[in-house]
């Protein structure tokens, strides 16, 4: 592990400073630190930034570990038994060696990047990709793509044209009557020193001059033995990367770099730089010139030569630079050669698009004071010649048809037809679309025709009189257009409905010949509580030639039914369009109404009226009645609100809120969320008095609840201590005040009610009697208002709406 650690700060303590706050050599140490405390890569990601390191400096670092990692297998260099034929394997150690210092590919922000294995020491660090300015340019990108980066192969037969030189590792294998293995580097001097033999000058030869002058030293020495020669890791070679590329300068390569492998590592080219004409010089010559273009859309490599030590790949400005835009499949711009054509434009942008308008472009040049435009028929295209600046459209075709007629409606393949020597007239069109279908409306079709205006006329046709040879074949001419409508289309959706007591009320497509009885069953049959001596069809009056309005707008039929929803009567009525079925609810039928008693009763539970008239009493007699200890008097009712009577409380809430103002809100808010109310009753004079109006009639869903005698009297509101206390007999109500500590500082005392147990209430000071088991309620006074002026002078207005609307309430819960 030491190893590792060392090998890992000598690579990083060669990279200079780079702007930031904390050097590279301190960042590695604190890195280490941080992954052998078990630190998180969140957690370590801060801290280092935090140290002052930057997003790039992290970014080039972890790169580079990565590649030490992946080339040079730090992570097993604790075994320092390496395989010999791993030993051999070449490694690429390509760097940029300028006087930033920066490593690895620089990336068009002067980053370096590289493409990388597992990362164990640095946290991934997530990089958006830089879009490049200006317009988009075709193969300008190419150079970027992290998925193409023209790297080397290393681990290939060593060409025999290879030329050795300082750095090379040479090994040689002596094999026969000596058995001897020798790696040996090419020495500054260019000499590679075999062991008890002395220096061989190689530098400057082939690898078959090499091997050939190697043998030639040695076969004398090593008598009756073969000797083989091989290339095992090669030097690195100092190429300069000029012009305009994104980071242009000096890079250390592998010595099987080729060109484009170079300019991948600067970054790639300039949006100034040329990609048609890359050239290389090797010491003061030019020796190739690169077309790029030729590699993209040919998959040519010439010129793409592998570079040796101080080369200059040199990237010049571009010469001439099209755009073209509109119906080809690659619209952008290009780079074009001197006295390059539109034809091979259009060649690089892939063609014309299918809906491409090919006999004419438009090119449109900026000459030296003024703008032109050039029409550029198809066969001047290949000699019409691009310049700089040129803005090239290619139109799409016009969005019409020369040879079209088109069928629609009741055909059996409606759609768009060529006009021709087969379909020239409506017949033939017809017949050419599989002919007309069951429901067509043969009487009369319309065809739409454009004049030569461009504006539409419409022409009417018999179809039955063309087809049967009673009316002239009409002549069809481009773009006319035939509807065939159907019977049905014609025709208004004709319904039926049904309602009542049947399963499935609604309405129903209409249908020819249905009766009454078919019309039920479709319907689902009746329910339960139909009544069959009742069945009601209500019929428009239909009269289209009507001159006036009369008072009749409908006529009505009742039929009873007989077994089997079979009409009792008149068997030929049939339903018309629109007729609407009403069956009838049997006047008798009346679903269970049942009543819950709760409390102190002999039998408590759910109990089923018998008669529609059925009162507490009764009620209580069949509960087997009050049980000892039980409190009569307090006895409450509780009612379900019926659909009308949610409606007019929602109505009296609605009043309420526009009222309060925005006061009180939550109670008003509770009210609304309640289905049930309390009904005030005196079970007590009920159970004396059956029949009387104190025994009132019971519903359905009403709970009676007969309550346990309560001994105390309950004390709440805007009193100093709500109490509960016990019932004393005689006393009145400011006596069981003071037992709560009297009135509060707001208290309205002239206001002080009581509620009782069966949901009575009576106000206090105008004689409410107490009695066990009620609450004493105290309310307070509204909070002052500074507006209170303003505000009571529009009291006046609002007492009438106030009165009717407490008056309403006040009916809603009785």
């Amino acid at each position: 592990m030491k190893k590792i650690l060392l090998s890992m700060l000598c690579v990083f303590a060669s990279v200079a400073m780079w702007g930031q706050s904390i050097s590279d050599q301190e960042l590695v140490k604190y890195a280490l630190e941080l992954r052998k405390s078990g630190v998180s890569n969140a957690d370590m990601m801060k801290q280092l930034m935090e140290r002052g390191a930057t997003v790039e400096q992290l970014q080039r670092l972890r790169q580079q570990y990565s590649k030490q990692i992946t080339e040079r297998g730090l992570d097993n260099a604790v075994d320092n038994s390496i395989d010999n034929a791993k030993e051999r394997m070449r490694v690429n150690n390509e760097v940029k060696s300028d006087k930033t210092g920066k490593t690895g590919r620089a990336d068009q922000t002067g980053l370096t990047t590289q493409q990388s294995g597992d990362m164990s020491l640095f946290p991934d660090v997530d990089e958006q990709d830089l879009k490049s300015k200006g317009k988009k340019v075709f193969g300008r990108d190419i150079f970027n793509s992290k998925n193409l980066s023209f790297e080397p192969q290393m681990n290939i037969a060593t060409p025999q044209n290879y030329v050795l030189g300082p750095g090379d590792q040479l090994i040689i294998d002596i094999y026969g009557a000596s058995q001897e293995s020798n790696s040996l580097t090419v020495s500054p001097d260019g000499d590679v020193t075999v062991p008890d033999f002395g220096p061989i000058h190689v530098s400057g030869l082939s690898v078959a001059s090499a091997q050939k002058r190697i043998r030639s030293k040695l076969g004398g020495y090593y008598q009756s033995s073969d000797i083989k020669v091989t290339v095992g890791q090669t030097r690195t070679i100092m190429v300069n990367v000029m012009g305009e590329v994104k980071v242009p300068g000096t890079y250390t390569l592998s010595a099987f770099a080729t060109v484009f492998h170079a300019l991948y590592m600067a970054g790639g080219i300039s949006d100034l730089g040329t990609l048609r004409a890359i050239k290389v010089f090797r010491q003061g010559r030019l020796i190739t010139t690169v077309d790029v273009y030729e590699f993209i859309l040919n998959g040519r490599l010439a010129g793409n030569i592998r570079l040796q030590d101080n080369d200059v790949v040199q990237v010049g400005a571009y010469d001439c630079l099209v755009d073209i835009t509109g119906r080809v499949k690659r619209p952008m711009a290009y780079e074009m050669k001197a006295n390059e054509s539109l034809a091979t434009l259009l060649k690089y942008s892939g063609g014309f698009a299918g809906d491409a308008y090919k006999k004419q472009v438009r090119v449109l040049r900026k000459s030296e004071d003024l703008k032109s435009v050039y029409n550029v028929e198809e066969f001047d295209m290949s000699s019409f010649k691009m310049t700089d600046g040129d803005s090239v459209i290619v139109d799409s075709v016009y969005n019409r048809y020369k040879n079209m007629v088109e069928i629609k409606g009741a055909v059996w393949r409606p759609g768009m037809y060529q006009l021709g020597e087969k379909v020239s007239t409506v017949r033939s069109l017809i017949e050419t679309a599989s002919g007309l279908t069951e429901e067509a409306m043969t009487s009369r079709a319309v065809m739409r025709r454009m004049k030569p205006n461009r504006t539409q006329e419409v022409i009417s046709l018999n179809i039955d009189g063309i087809l049967n040879g009673t009316e002239a074949d009409v002549p069809l001419k481009n773009e006319d257009v035939i509807f065939i409508p159907t019977l049905a289309a014609h025709q208004n959706l004709r319904t039926l409905t049904i309602d009542g007591e049947v399963i499935f009320p609604g309405t129903y497509e209409y249908a020819d010949n249905m009766t009454i009885e078919d019309f039920i069953l479709l319907a689902g049959g009746l329910t339960d509580a139909a009544s069959t001596l009742k069945v009601d069809v209500s019929r428009r009056i239909y009269d289209p030639n009507a001159s006036g309005a009369g008072m009749e707008i409908a006529k009505t039929f009742s039929f009873p039914l007989k077994n089997n929803f079979n009409v009792d009567g008149d068997r030929s009525f049939v339903l018309e369009p629109y007729d609407i079925v009403q069956v009838r609810k049997s006047p008798v039928y009346q679903n269970p109404v049942r009543v819950g008693v709760e409390g102190e009763v002999a039998f408590q539970g759910t109990y089923t009226m018998e008669t529609k008239n059925q009162r507490l009493s009764d009620v209580i007699k069949a509960a087997g009645g009050a049980i000892a200890g039980s409190d009569v008097r307090g006895a409450r009712l509780v009612r379900r609100m019926t659909a009308d009577e949610k409606a007019r409380m929602q109505a009296v809430l609605r009043m309420a809120r526009q009222s309060a103002d925005g006061k009180d809100s939550i109670a008003i808010d509770k009210i609304a969320q309640s289905d049930t109310y309390t009904v005030g009753i005196h079970l007590d004079e009920a159970l004396a008095n059956p029949g009387s109006t104190q025994d009132i009639e019971l519903m359905d869903g009403d709970r009676l609840i007969v309550p346990r005698f309560n001994h105390t009297v309950r004390i709440s509101g805007d009193v100093n201590a709500p109490n509960t206390v016990a019932f004393n007999e005689g006393q009145n109500y400011k006596y069981y005040v003071k037992q709560a500590g009297g009135f509060g500082n707001r208290a309205k005392k002239s206001h002080t009610y009581i509620v009782y147990q069966n949901g009575t209430m009576a106000v206090a000071k105008k004689g409410g009697k107490i009695e066990p088991g009620c609450e004493i309620v105290v309310p307070s006074k509204a909070p002052r208002d500074d507006n209170a002026i303003s505000r009571w002078l529009g009291i006046g207005t609002s007492a009438a709406s106030l009165a009717t609307m407490f008056a309403t309430i006040a009916n809603l819960v009785k």
